[in-house]
């Protein structure tokens, strides 16, 4: 399985979209705990959207959607949260 998935950050009011071929908690508490780069300067992040793919090339086409169309799925999080 590979999932598409949209975490947000309350300390750093920040999201971040990535895609993952392993399990969605494993790399939440990867991204939480000793990661490198944007999202390692917090440690509260919290997934707030995923989707669920069966192949890699799938998943990788859908997170470019994604961030090509950020500004409107970031209001429709905002919206549900």
């Amino acid at each position: 399985m590979f999932y598409v998935y949209i975490l947000f950050s309350l300390t750093a009011d920040k999201y971040y979209i990535g895609f993952t071929g392993g399990l969605l908690e494993e790399r939440l508490r990867k991204h939480n705990t000793y990661h490198k780069g944007f999202t390692g300067k917090t440690n509260d992040w919290t997934i707030v959207f995923f989707e669920t793919f069966t192949d890699r090339s799938s998943a990788m086409k859908r997170e470019k959607e994604i961030k090509a169309k950020k500004a409107g799925i970031y209001r429709k999080v905002d919206s549900c949260v």
